[in-house]
């Protein structure tokens, strides 16, 4: 059995994060607005490719190649708080501390595993969405006329990918895990966030143990490829079928306790706010269910008949029926399901034969279920924060004459 030798050699001393301009190539730039200090994104993220929110990037689903599953990372979203740091893998180690250990230790005693310890265990490989918390918020206001705050993300907040890296159950059982701990909390690399005059300090998001034991990865991979700084180079943590918050990137530390962890990432945001929910709602953990047509919205369709296709994907299983209209709602048919593209907890590709439809606009709806029995409502949970929108969206689009 392999074993991990940690170490109390210290991180990077503060200096994890390095200059962008020495470590990443001039290509890899892109243009931000006047008033920005080095760019938000690190990645190209063309016009005909994402929607650019700023410190984050939408994928476009018109630009989705359908005879593709994985979505590479050239054209996966990007989700910052702040903005991609730039880290070199030489000096890089990830910190493990807290009295959940086997043998407690203050943060000051971490343990430190580089990528080389890591990457001796076994390697394992996972299919799975990605996808952010607020994916399809701007349709709580187009849709529902509600005041949501937050990117006003479409549904290209989301893709499948395959990560490559070593399960954490493999790194806590070999660290020593103590029979009590309850929770583990993730630290990100990147930049405080500032918000409103208040520093609430680097990203970071705590989970149940059990969670930690079942299906979390630590990346280093995404789709056979080194992970790009935007999506977390060198070391991530994934959360399979959890809000993307949950996966925090450019990972610097794992703190694993006895009691429950707290941030303001599952107690202030990532949690259902508003005045239907209790002040004491719980942080939101699997991913509802959603559908999305391979179709700019307003694209026009020929008036002959032609196949449309789309995706549907859920955090909590494989997709078991997708149901379809052509028609605003008035009739619904059920879609072909492609059952190769069902791989590991990535979503599912489906197709239905459109036929010759009267010139005009229309909307096109997909409503998908899922095999926990979770289906698409008509109308989704207003909340203040714009979370969760699973809402079967209307697609509008334009039959030519």
């Amino acid at each position: 059995m392999t074993e991990i030798a940690p170490t109390r050699r210290g991180l990077l001393a503060g200096a994890a994060v390095a200059g962008v301009a020495a470590l990443v190539p001039a290509s890899l730039w892109r243009s931000s607005p006047a008033s920005a200090q080095p760019p938000f994104i690190l990645k190209p993220t063309p016009p005909e490719w994402f929607v650019d929110h700023g410190t984050n990037a939408e994928m476009l689903w018109g630009s989705v190649d359908r005879r593709r599953y994985l979505t590479p990372q050239s054209r996966l979203f990007v989700r910052n708080h702040t903005r991609t740091p730039t880290i070199s893998r030489t000096g890089y180690a990830l910190r493990v501390y807290g009295d959940g250990l086997a043998t407690p230790r203050t943060e000051s005693e971490a343990l430190t595993l580089t990528l080389d310890d890591l990457q001796r265990l076994p390697r394992h490989e996972l299919t799975a969405a990605h996808e952010c918390t607020g994916n399809g918020r701007r349709f709580f206001t187009e849709q529902q006329g509600e005041t949501v705050s937050g990117t006003p993300w479409a549904l290209g907040s989301v893709g499948t990918v395959r990560w490559t890296g070593v399960r954490l159950r493999d790194v806590l059982r070999r660290l020593g895990l103590a029979p009590d701990a309850v929770s583990v909390q993730a630290s990100g690399l990147d930049d405080p966030y500032v918000s409103g005059g208040i520093d609430y300090g680097r990203v970071r998001r705590p989970f149940p143990v059990a969670k930690a034991l079942d299906d979390a990865l630590l990346a280093w991979g995404m789709n056979g490829e080194e992970l790009l700084p935007d999506h977390g180079f060198p070391l991530r943590l994934v959360l399979p079928g959890w809000v993307g918050i949950a996966s925090i990137k450019w990972l610097g530390s794992l703190e694993v306790a006895r009691t429950e962890l707290t941030s303001p990432w599952n107690t202030t945001w990532y949690r259902m706010t508003g005045p239907q929910w209790p002040a004491d709602s719980p942080p939101l953990t699997v991913n509802p269910v959603r559908s999305a047509w391979e179709l700019a919205a307003g694209a026009t369709l020929p008036s002959r008949p032609t196949t449309l296709t789309g995706r549907s994907w859920s955090g909590a299983g494989r997709i078991t029926r997708v149901s379809v209209s052509l028609d605003d709602g008035r009739s619904w048919r059920t879609a072909a399901l492609d059952r190769r593209s069902q791989q590991d907890r990535g979503w599912t590709q489906w197709s239905v034969r459109c036929p010759r439809l009267r010139p005009g606009a229309r909307h096109l709806m997909a409503r998908a279920t899922d095999e926990a029995g979770r289906t698409q409502p008509l109308v989704a949970a207003a909340n203040s924060q714009g979370y969760f929108f699973d809402a079967v969206v209307r697609h509008p689009v334009q039959v030519a004459a």
